[in-house]
């Protein structure tokens, strides 16, 4: 069970539901990954942690309304930084490497700035709230002192070079 002041914070963070899911589906679809919206109370097929986080299963992310933005970003991001080959294969747990972890948070705080609304102080924000630990401290520590690696790993896949914000329009 969380502690009462974690609750509050976990509270605070921007969910699914707070932007246009059309939004979403177009940053996702830029990277070849398909996101489906379950309906409330149901599971989430290919969740790591369980509901509300979000899940994969190969090509696909899944999230409710009540999914955190970050748990989003973050499990499309591991489906992002893999080869298309080892892509194919995931089902919940999308890796054990170190390195492929770094990268996948340090791409999911990039990824922030194209969301309308959202950005990369926003996310760190709201990772630090849900209980990402980080040696530094906090989010913003790591992603601006400690995160070369990640950088590195990132740059040589091609993952640094990011498009345009994703447009909201309804």
């Amino acid at each position: 069970m969380n502690h009462p002041a974690t609750a509050v914070l976990e509270s605070t963070v921007l969910r699914v539901a707070e932007l246009p899911f059309a939004c979403l589906q177009d940053l996702l679809r830029r990277y070849d990954l398909e996101l489906h919206r379950v309906e409330d109370g149901a599971d989430i097929p290919g969740s790591f942690w369980g509901n509300p986080e979000a899940g994969v299963i190969a090509h696909n992310v899944y999230v409710r309304d009540d999914t955190p933005i970050h748990s989003m970003l973050h499990e499309a991001c591991h489906l992002i930084v893999l080869p298309p080959e080892r892509r194919a294969l995931v089902h919940t747990d999308a890796t054990d490497s170190d390195i492929e972890e770094d990268a996948t948070c340090y791409l999911q705080i990039l990824l922030a700035d194209l969301l309308p609304g959202v950005g990369r102080q926003r996310l760190m924000a709201d990772m630090d709230a849900w209980g990402y630990s980080f040696r530094l401290g906090s989010t913003q520590a790591w992603f601006e002192q400690d995160a070369g690696d990640a950088r590195q790993f990132l740059a040589g896949h091609g993952l640094l070079e990011l498009r345009q914000s994703v447009s909201c329009a309804a």
